[in-house]
């Protein structure tokens, strides 16, 4: 029996139907299977009927918001108000689950943010309007820290009444794509459901630490930086901005590459145009392109996170980390509600998932690491990537350095009481792009995994327990 059909008659001993040939529902079943990584007749979804014309936002189920297109009931502009909740009009008949939604599009909707100026007329999808980002960037070298404070305290004063995503952890795309599982095994009858656990060896969860180098100070503070990174065995990745901000040194860089550390790129200049227009970042990511390849970098970092996902088709790196999961105390507001990478066109996104350290200290005047406890306390139980984004320049002063000291005392417990992989960024790229193209096939009663750095993968299951999913990793093959 060939290596394909053993799989089909695997899934068929577990209880789902042979793949059929031109399945047109196998489209809809793309986002499951690129997730799980699972076999792909094991999901068959189908549209209950034509979507609306008018995108808004609805509900799937309990706490999951969407924005998009759906074939029943009402999408609201706002989300704030009583939300139509899709999840009841799903069916099931044969195997196949009908939606009322496209979930591809829906998730889609949310990892590109295509929802955030929804019912924010006049705004700017980079938060400030253009002539107000200019001025405030032109003044920022000559401002006291204390000054750009106030500012940005007082733009940002409305955080708390933000009720989407959800602070301050939002996973509003792995709970879509959990339900998702979830309806089509209760409608297949299937109890467990094999597939590629989502980090390598085992581990439960991921955890990467970047330092954003804004200013001539905090480059010369990485050399002290990496110590304390080292004295906790944590390696973090150095986001250098290539033009005016401070010299690049070769020595500089020399050195955080002979330390085993990361380098990468942040914007060109700093200055918060890198995406006002589409022209203006054309002409801009021709120089980016160029320092990559000058830097050896593989990653990518808008300066201020500012992002327009729909351009990243320019930029020529492997990954960016210019997307936050929920930015409520960002410069741009928005997020991708996920915790986990994803792609963009060819480019994986690693979204921030964490406060950054001058939102916690300078924002919400907070040097405890509680708020960045109970973020990765949510973030690992989900297995999910826990992202954090800490400068060099905000860590000078004492009281702040013995904040970051904490947290590296923190990491470093949990990846040895929660086995959690802390890598360098492009590790984490380099296991997910390898992920993406593992295959999940049966050898006799077994699961087995094929592909590039599938001695590292690891086969997993989810169970169905009442409504939800419950996860098993096995161990090595």
């Amino acid at each position: 029996m060939a290596m394909d059909e053993k799989s089909e008659y695997n899934l068929k001993r577990l209880g789902f139907p042979p793949r059929a040939k031109n399945d047109p529902t196998g489209a809809m079943n793309q986002a499951i299977v690129e997730y799980y990584r699972c076999p792909e007749n094991l999901a068959a979804f189908q549209l209950a009927g034509k979507v609306s014309e008018d995108p808004g936002y609805f509900r799937f189920g309990p706490e999951t918001i969407c924005y998009g297109k759906s074939s029943s009931g009402f999408r609201s502009k706002e989300v704030i108000g009583p939300l139509y909740d899709a999840l009841n009009d799903v069916t099931a008949a044969d195997g196949t689950v009908r939606l009322p939604l496209d979930p591809n599009d829906i998730l889609q909707n949310l990892r590109y943010e295509r929802y955030s100026n929804n019912g924010h007329e006049g705004q700017s999808p980079l938060g400030a309007p253009p002539v107000v980002r200019d001025f405030y960037y032109r003044l920022r070298p000559y401002l006291p820290l204390p000054i750009r404070k106030h500012i940005q305290k007082a733009r940002l004063s409305d955080w708390t009444k933000i009720a989407f995503p959800r602070w301050p952890v939002d996973r509003t795309v792995e709970r879509i794509l959990e339900r998702l599982l979830v309806l089509s095994m209760k409608a297949q009858a299937v109890h467990q459901v094999p597939f590629v656990w989502f980090w390598p060896d085992g581990a439960t969860s991921c955890a990467i630490m970047t330092h954003d180098v804004e200013e001539l100070a905090g480059r010369n503070f990485c050399s002290r930086l990496m110590d304390l990174d080292d004295s906790m065995g944590i390696k973090a990745s150095f986001q250098i901005v290539p033009e005016k901000r401070y010299p690049v040194p070769d020595g500089f860089l020399d050195e955080i590459r002979d330390r085993g550390f990361e380098i990468n790129i942040q914007d060109l200049n700093h200055d918060g145009h890198l995406f006002s227009t589409q022209e203006q970042f054309l002409r801009r990511v021709e120089r980016i392109n160029e320092y990559a390849r000058k830097y050896r970098a593989l990653g990518f970092r808008a300066g201020a996170l500012y992002r327009n996902q729909a351009w990243y088709g320019a930029l020529d790196f492997s990954y960016d980390m210019s997307v936050p999961s929920v930015a409520h105390l960002d410069p741009q507001r928005g997020g991708c509600c996920s915790l986990m990478p994803f792609f963009i066109g060819r480019i994986l996104e690693l979204p921030l998932t964490t406060i950054q350290d001058y939102s916690l200290f300078h924002i919400l005047n907070d040097y405890s690491i509680e708020l960045w406890k109970q973020q990765l306390t949510s973030i690992t139980e989900q297995h999910g990537l826990a992202s954090f984004i800490v400068h060099p320049d905000y860590i000078i002063s004492k009281r702040a350095r013995a904040t970051y000291q904490a947290l590296l005392e923190l990491l470093a417990r949990l990846r040895k009481d929660r086995k959690i992989w802390i890598p360098l960024p492009h590790e984490v790229d380099r296991w997910w792009r390898q992920r993406s193209e593992m295959r999940l096939l049966s050898v006799g009663n077994r699961w087995r995994i094929e592909g590039r750095g599938s001695e590292r993968a690891r086969v997993a299951f989810a169970t169905l327990v009442g409504d939800e999913l419950a996860f098993t990793v096995e161990g090595p093959n």
